[in-house]
């Protein structure tokens, strides 16, 4: 392929989805990541995309955000690594809510083989990987639907969620910096998953490498209530991600990652390398703790009739 094609590729992907990382592009194009930000550079000094941290993004500054037909296709080696991972983060009996999202949308097919489990969502996607699971109890919200991303948003949706208590908040976002925190491209969305936060004790963001050092317009939860961050492995070039992590380790967040040989099993301790210091109690994150097997304390059986109550309305 010509160094024209090539570019041009690159560009319709780049304004397709928005943002995309070097690995993708990379793959698409059938070349090396050398070559490929080789390509990018040519493509900023004209003025028609943004190089960032590992990608490429739209011109202007903020990422728009991405079509699911499009974010599906996008980093899945990654979001399968990140979901199988997060999946060990949830125990038995537990009650928790889940975003709208394609990595949310992998975790929730690993969720189904958890007994006992409470799962309040606003995802569609999430609802339907978990329909026939057999011991695991669905509650969804109200709302409108939003057919970008098959998620409910808007009061009703916010309503529902007054008076939830969850041990867990797992989310996904458009972007994620150690300045403001995660952050998504539609405002609907982010004012819904800053209520699914409200509801939890704990916050655990689900987001590949690509999406490291990108910054939206709207932020969903600010960089010290986010309890975990579960990622995967930066390539070893992309320093400005390595970057991001450590700032982000820096500021107490638990960093995760897959372990080297790709494969994490249920159990997140030994098959996911801590990046960071683990710190004492979160700042904002009512029961935070340094690592445990659990994170944040089981709902209590008052907390249980909330889920039971909101199942009602």
């Amino acid at each position: 392929m010509f160094a024209a094609e090539r570019r041009q590729l690159i560009l319709e992907m780049v304004r397709a989805n928005g943002a995309v990382s070097l690995r993708e592009l990379a793959r698409v194009v059938q070349t090396s990541e050398v070559t490929v930000r080789r390509d990018v550079r040519a493509l900023e000094a004209e003025g028609l995309l943004d190089r960032r941290h590992g990608g490429a993004v739209l011109p202007g500054g903020f990422t728009r955000e991405s079509g699911f037909p499009q974010k599906s296709h996008l980093a899945t080696a990654e979001k399968t690594a990140i979901a199988d991972l997060a999946a060990g983060l949830v125990e038995e009996g537990e009650a928790i809510v889940v975003g709208a999202g394609t990595t949310t949308q992998e975790l929730a097919r690993r969720l189904a083989r958890v007994p006992g489990l409470t799962v309040v969502t606003n995802s569609l996607l999430v609802a339907q990987a978990l329909a026939h699971a057999n011991r695991v109890e669905v509650v969804m919200t109200g709302g409108t639907l939003r057919g970008s991303n098959y998620a409910l948003v808007g009061s009703g949706a916010e309503q529902s969620l007054q008076g939830l208590r969850v041990s867990k908040a797992f989310l996904s976002g458009s972007g994620l910096t150690a300045e403001r925190g995660l952050s998504t491209s539609n405002m609907l969305s982010a004012s819904v998953d800053r209520a699914l936060v409200q509801a939890a004790a704990e916050v655990v963001v689900l987001a590949d490498h690509s999406k490291l050092g990108m910054d939206t317009m709207f932020q969903t939860v600010p960089t010290d209530l986010i309890t975990r961050l579960v990622t995967d492995e930066p390539p070893a070039h992309d320093d400005r991600a390595a970057t991001e992590l450590q700032a982000l380790a820096d500021q107490g967040v638990q960093i995760a990652v897959p372990g080297a040989n790709g494969s994490p099993g249920g159990d997140p301790g030994p098959t996911a390398r801590q990046r960071s210091p683990l710190p004492g109690p979160r700042r904002g994150v009512p029961g935070g703790s340094g690592l445990r097997g659990v994170m944040g304390e089981q709902p209590s059986g008052a907390e249980r009739g909330r889920v039971a109550d909101l199942r009602r309305r």
